[in-house]
């Protein structure tokens, strides 16, 4: 066996003692984000993908090695370990190459070739392999016997055939050729299935399609396994079978003979009823997996974005969760995000209704002194966005707020919690006006799949979706960091080395005593030991704390080295912060150790220079195109501003304001030939689109940042180029026809008859 941090190393271009580091912090209970922030001398400045790489090959690995424990036990027991098949096992690097090998050696239920077994066939078909200069028909004679069921000829080689079959299905290095035929000249073939047209509308694209499995990309594979699953599509993986047969006739058909044909047509039962359904269904396994990786890592990457979404900050902000004939709920928060009225308006169910609902928003207004405005998106949204605006209400700032994941967190227990005696209409509320001021403080209390980023979330591997999300939410928890006084326990249980247990007793320590005023107290509170301050104490923040560093990144760890900088310069640790010329005459390789090195003293530096750094960008306000509310108002060439919302690999969906994005393709972003998206644009990012197709009966509107750019600057374009089912082409292969391979095995029967 390779040495694991060995074949990592090589793996992710670094060094194995980068490696075993790492490896060792890990095991010791260390998280991700410690691990990059405080341990740079340990790792060699591990970034966060880095490491999480480093975490999940490792575990990877360790799951092989149980895996060849087990089946070398297995073997053992079966008294059928020889010291080649032990070198086998032991040198396979894939959990797939182990299965091979340990496949026909594997318990397994009653089948064609274990019932010619044991009618005594082995012999016989281990004959008819050899495919030596025998006479057959007078061998197999002699396995004629009518009580263990073997009662002609053609019975004793049907028998053999099957043995056969099952050993060529089973054949490690021919499963490994045909997978790799598979993936590599494989199709996808999708088709409707009869009477499915309407109803699977949506799903169009995919009624007769065709393209290679090696180049599909996830989100097609995603939707066609989707259309499957609902029984609009039928779905295929298609070799190419004369290159299959090709494939098992070198490895197997060895002369030309009566045995040699016997073999053909055992090759032939075997591909279609064994190998042939085995390797598609590996196939498809091998796809979803790839695809799902890609997936989510889209949208871990698009959640990340929204989390990190510029916060409006600590303003009095009035919330409304807007609606036609229910009304919209209103709440007013003071500046920490609590609740301090709330009550319904009926700006759209008459003049009267809209009269009172004008002097209401106005008292409002005026008796909590609101600086800011949040609407919620959804329905009745730009109409109740066009009711306030003519209010003219001074120096307020008015955002649209993306309201997915705003009902499902209204109905949640931890809305309950925070607030038992309300509906969910009013938390709902709450829950628009604080994402404006704090996106990632809100959203972290909502599960990151119901945020709105994803397209096939729910048809992904949920284990490791949700491992990617929890990942993607402690990396922006901990890189913002936490006001250890006013987070809630939902922010808290994110911050490394905590937990939702630890959370709570932090807020229960909290409320008993009063807000902390020094990081040291986090060790008075029920069951927050050593190792848990020491993964959580640099990314709390006490802003206003008796210890400035408190209020800082600077590790506690780290506090008597910046107390001797202090005083080796002769001044406070205060001055350090607040003097720029007193902190760059620091000679930091005097600081310099085997345990602090250069990385961690240039973070120490940052960090007393602005402490408690928000990494998130500005907040700017946004406002959509007056009078373009619906799909209906649309026209081919408008120019519109819009907010990213989702980033695929095949676009971006915009939001223009009309209760259904549109979709920039990425042919359509850029002049520039870009790969991926993400290189020229974000969630939550503002920009100027035109619209280019519009399609209202299918609700799809196609939009263009190259055609918007190009009137800007009078350069000339192509033109939207109408996109096939999210990028591709579709290059139609012919199916070799099922008789080529009916009357190849009726020709090889006849033979024998």
């Amino acid at each position: 066996m390779i040495d694991h941090h060995f074949k990592i190393a090589q793996e992710l271009s670094i060094s194995s003692k980068q490696v075993t580091a790492t490896v060792g912090l890990l095991d010791e209970g260390a998280t991700v984000p410690f691990i990059s922030r405080y341990r740079k001398e340990l790792t060699g400045s591990l970034d966060e993908v880095q490491i999480t790489d480093i975490r999940d090959r490792i575990q990877q690995l360790r799951d092989l090695d149980k895996r060849r424990e087990a089946i070398l036990k297995s073997l053992t027991d079966m008294g059928k370990l020889t010291p080649e098949l032990e070198q086998q096992i032991n040198e396979a690097e894939t959990m797939v190459a182990l299965e091979d090998i340990y496949l026909p050696y594997r318990p397994k239920r009653k089948t064609r070739a274990t019932a010619a077994r044991e009618k005594g066939l082995q012999p016989l078909a281990d004959l008819i392999l050899e495919q030596g200069k025998t006479d057959l028909q007078a061998e197999a004679e002699k396995y004629i016997d009518a009580e263990k069921g073997v009662s002609t000829l053609e019975e004793a080689l049907a028998g053999a055939r099957d043995i056969i079959a099952e050993t060529i299905s089973e054949n490690a290095e021919v499963r490994a050729g045909m997978r790799d035929l598979f993936i590599e000249k494989g199709t996808f073939q999708s088709k409707v299935a009869p009477g499915k047209e309407e109803a699977g509308i949506k799903y169009k694209d995919y009624f007769d399609w065709t393209e290679p499995v090696k180049t599909a990309p996830s989100h097609r594979i995603l939707a066609m396994r989707r259309g499957e699953k609902e029984e609009i599509l039928y779905l295929d993986i298609t070799p190419p079978e004369d290159e299959a047969m090709a494939l098992l006739d070198r490895n197997f058909v060895k002369a030309s003979n009566p045995s040699s044909d016997q073999v053909r047509l055992a090759i032939i039962d075997g591909y279609k009823r064994l190998l042939k359904p085995s390797m598609e269904t590996e196939a498809r396994l091998l796809t979803k997996k790839k695809a799902d990786e890609e997936a989510i890592r889209v949208f871990a990457e698009n959640a990340r974005q929204l989390l990190l979404a510029a916060p409006l900050g600590q303003k009095r902000v009035m919330a409304i969760d807007p609606g036609f004939r229910t009304g919209c709920k209103v709440v007013c928060l003071d500046e920490q995000g609590k609740l301090l009225e709330y009550t319904a308006i009926f700006p759209h169910t008459g003049a009267g209704q809209a009269r009172e609902a004008e002097k209401t928003v106005k008292h409002l207004f005026d008796t909590y002194k609101i600086e800011a405005i949040a609407i919620g998106n959804g329905t009745a949204g730009r109409e109740t966005e066009t009711f306030v605006r003519n209010l003219q209400l001074p120096g307020v700032t008015m955002v649209m707020v993306n309201e997915s994941g705003a009902s499902i967190y209204s109905a949640s227990e931890v809305a309950r919690e925070e607030f038992p005696d309300k509906d969910v209409t009013v938390r709902g509320a709450v829950s628009i006006g604080r994402r404006l001021m704090d996106p990632l403080a809100e959203l972290v209390k909502i599960d990151p799949k119901s945020i709105g980023v994803g397209q096939y979330q729910h048809d992904v591997d949920q284990s490791k979706l949700q491992a990617s999300l929890d990942d993607t939410v402690v990396s922006c928890v901990n890189a913002v960091g936490v006001e250890l006084n006013t987070a809630s326990k939902q922010v808290l249980s994110y911050v490394s080395g905590l937990g939702p247990q630890l959370a709570q007793n932090i807020v229960d320590y909290r409320n008993q005593n009063g807000a902390f005023k020094r990081r040291e107290q986090l060790k008075k509170v029920a069951r927050l030991g050593d190792k848990a301050f020491e993964q959580a104490a640099g990314f709390l923040r006490i802003h206003g704390a008796e210890n400035p560093l408190d209020a800082s990144g600077v590790h506690p760890e780290r506090y008597s080295l910046v107390e001797q900088m202090a005083q080796d310069m002769k001044c406070s640790v205060r001055d350090l912060m607040s003097d720029d010329k007193l902190r760059k005459s620091i000679p930091l390789q005097r600081y310099a150790s085997d345990k602090v090195g250069l990385p961690t003293l240039n973070d120490i530096m940052a960090e007393l220079a602005k402490p408690g750094r928000d990494p998130r960008e500005k907040f700017e306000a946004f406002s959509f195109t007056e009078g373009v509310n619906e799909i209906s108002d649309l026209k081919v060439g408008m120019k519109l501003p819009g907010i990213v919302t989702n980033i695929t690999n095949f676009g971006a969906f915009v939001d223009i304001g009309v209760h259904q994005d549109g979709l920039v393709h990425l042919s359509q972003i850029t002049n520039r030939y870009i790969k991926d998206p993400n290189e020229v644009l974000k969630v939550h990012q503002q920009v100027e689109v035109m619209v280019t197709e519009v399609d209202v009966n299918r609700k799809r509107i196609s939009l263009s940042m190259k055609e918007a750019a190009a009137e800007k600057t009078g350069a000339s374009s192509n033109g939207a180029r109408k996109p096939v089912p999210s990028g591709g082409s579709n290059n139609r292969q012919k199916r070799e026809p099922e008789m080529d391979m009916q009357s190849k095995l009726a020709a090889l029967k006849a033979k024998f008859k």
